[in-house]
Parts: structure tokens; sequence; C-alpha cells
């Protein structure tokens, strides 16, 4: 029989490791904008450091994991990350759209559907369309027209400011899930700003997932409407990108 000291190492030992079978997942949840041919900037990458980055995750066996698997947090692989683009350039469609298909990756775009079909930057609502029937692409919301509520609230008063978030979040909502034939349930907040009122507002509004602009990996405990997410800018070194989903 083992002495009681090593007994009480034997039980150290055994706390240890079944501590670490039992510690939560943490997932990076990226965050994209723009993909360009030759060309990068603070929310422009480019498409070949984006094509280095995939590789990178795949030699290290990450698995790319939709976002909505991601927030039910069930079988979850480790190591795993999620990837989200915002906004709704025609980049997405143009450049992303095709590696996703030659990969078979899928990723989440969060949209400002004032932009879609409007502006000369932005993504047409066939396009969209298409991608999203591919079974690759997930679109959810990202506001109505991108505020900055911040700036919104100073402005206006309690009253216009309340029926103005509600209205932003709303209508977003409606027309993405009228324009597209999906279900919109997720969030991501403009310029990562949130706080108690707009996550009271984004539950009245049916939403159930919101996600950050900043901070670090997800997690099961993480605010369910608060949910952080890390931005990949233009110009990073693959040593960089390594260091931020590591983080």
């Amino acid at each position: 029989m083992p002495s009681l000291g090593l007994r009480a190492v034997i039980a150290g030992l055994f706390c240890l490791l079944a501590g670490s079978a039992m510690a939560e997942p943490s997932v990076p949840v990226l965050v994209y904008h723009r993909f360009d041919p030759a060309k990068s900037g603070l929310t422009t990458v480019t498409t070949s450091a984006f094509e280095q980055q995939l590789d990178w995750l795949a030699a290290h066996h990450y698995s790319i994991v939709p976002l909505q698997s991601l927030v039910q947090w069930k079988n979850i692989p480790q190591p795993a990350v999620a990837i989200t683009v915002d906004d709704g350039h025609e980049s997405v469609f143009t450049q992303l759209y095709p590696i996703l298909r030659q990969r078979h990756i899928h990723v989440t775009l969060f949209i400002y559907p004032s932009a879609i079909s409007n502006a000369s930057y932005a993504l047409t609502w066939a396009q969209l369309d298409e991608m999203v029937k591919s079974g690759l692409v997930d679109v959810q919301s990202h506001t109505y027209w991108h505020p900055d509520f911040r700036q919104e609230r100073k402005k206006r008063t309690p009253a216009d400011y309340s029926a103005f978030v509600d209205m932003q979040l709303a209508r977003s909502k409606s027309v993405l899930e009228q324009k597209l034939g999906i279900s919109v349930t997720m969030l991501a907040w403009p310029y990562g700003i949130y706080d108690q009122d707009l996550e009271a507002a984004a539950r009245r509004a049916g939403y159930q997932w919101g996600f950050a602009f900043a901070g670090g990996q997800a997690q099961p405990g993480s605010d369910p409407l608060a949910i952080p997410r890390i931005p990949v800018s233009g110009g990073l070194s693959l040593s960089g990108f390594a260091a931020l989903v590591a983080k």
C-alpha cells in the first residue's frame, strides 16, 4: 500500500488532471471586414494573407466551426476558431467567397442592410442570397445602418434615443429575414459599443446572442450579448496572427 505521502501526491495529480479535463473550452472568434488582392489596410486583409492564415490554422489542427454551433457550446472540438466578417463589403463575394467554396469553410457575415444593393462598396441582395444558399455563409445583423450609439445618445432625447435603438435592431432583423428567408438571432454591435440598456433592447428585439468588436477568446461563461471577438487587421504578420489566435 502506498505511504500516506505518496497517496497525497497521487491524489493531487488526479485533481490536477481532472481540473484540466473539466476546464472550459475557449475559442477565438475572428473579425474581418474587407479583402483585397494586393492592398492591405486597417480593416483590409489581402487575399493571400487570409489564405496563409487559413493554412496556419490547418497546420495547427484548428477546426473552423460555424458561429451557430459555437454559441450552443456542444461538441466543440479543440482547438477551434470561428470566422466572422462585418459590414457587407463587395469583396466578401468577389474575394472571400471563392476561397470558402474551394476550402469548404463556414463564416458568419454581420450585415447592416441599409447599404445592401444601395452603397457602391456593398454587396447586393442577389450576392447575399447566393452565399446563404451555398450553406457556407450565415447572415446575421449589424444593426440597420451601423450607428455610433454613444453619439446618438448625446444628440437625442431619452425617448427618441430609445426609439432609435429599437428601430435599428428590429428593422435590421426584419429586413434580413424577409429578404433572405433566414432566422436572425445574432447581433454584432457597431464599433463594439454596448451597455445594459442596449442589451435589454436587443433582447426585446429577439436577439439571443450579441458580439463585441474586441476582447479575448469566447467561453461558455461569456455574456451571451457581449461575446468577445478578435479583430484581424491588414498587414498583420503570420506570427502576429498566431499570437492573436493563441491569446
